[in-house]
């Protein structure tokens, strides 16, 4: 996400903010193979740190990297 977003903080109004991406597990067998299959995109807001995530999609190459990355 390198477009500028029109983002607004919800707690504070502050137009400044900072994008991030995480990723997390999807369930057991994903897991057990430590295999991050859910992937979020974050907008963190740089005066109050207010943070918002949002689903993104992820492809099945990456996941292929991410179980022999590990």
């Amino acid at each position: 996400m390198n477009k500028p977003l029109n983002y607004t903080c919800p707690k504070c109004a502050s137009k400044d903010y900072v994008i991030g991406e995480m990723r997390a597990t999807g369930g057991v067998w994903s897991k057990f193979f430590n295999i991050q299959t859910e992937k979020y995109s974050s907008v963190t807001c740089k005066r109050c740190s207010y943070t918002e995530f949002y689903k993104a999609s992820t492809s099945a190459l990456s996941n292929i990297f991410d179980f022999f990355g590990n």
